[in-house]
């Protein structure tokens, strides 16, 4: 029984990224205004690939994402798993591209979290929601 969120969670995901795929992201392609990529990088501990529909902004030709998890206590899994890569592969709309990552340094995040809190800004809700420092990875395309 305790797996039936797990699994619910699992087939909704899997629902939301064929549709963004299916319609090059004209479905489920925004949340609250703000644009939509799935982020696909390897498990952790399984090196597993892991897509995940993620929030971001650009900054100039990077992609910028932020792991919020709404607010909760604990980084969301897929941010764990994008702090022990050094590559992932990102679809905006239907362009796949391949990124290096890299963690906001506190200067760089201090930058970026104010450029999304003007986009969007709901993610002050998330923010005071936790003692953590929310995190951003920068996604930058190879070339």
């Amino acid at each position: 029984m305790a797996d039936v969120p797990k699994t619910f969670w699992r087939a909704m995901s899997a629902l939301n990224n064929a549709l963004y795929r299916a319609s090059g992201g004209r479905l489920m392609g925004k949340v609250q205004g703000v644009p939509v990529l799935l982020l696909t990088v390897p498990g952790r501990r399984t090196g597993a690939e892991h897509t995940t529909p993620v929030l971001y902004i650009e900054d100039n030709d990077r992609f910028v994402v932020t792991g919020s998890a709404g607010g909760a206590t604990a980084e969301p899994q897929w941010f764990r798993n994008l702090r022990n890569a050094d590559r992932a592969v990102i679809e905006v709309g239907r362009r796949r591209i391949l990124v290096t990552v890299a963690v906001a340094t506190p200067e760089e995040r201090e930058v970026l979290w104010q450029r999304l809190l003007q986009v969007a800004p709901f993610f002050a809700n998330y923010q005071a929601k936790t003692d953590r420092e929310i995190p951003m990875a920068i996604l930058t395309p190879t070339s």
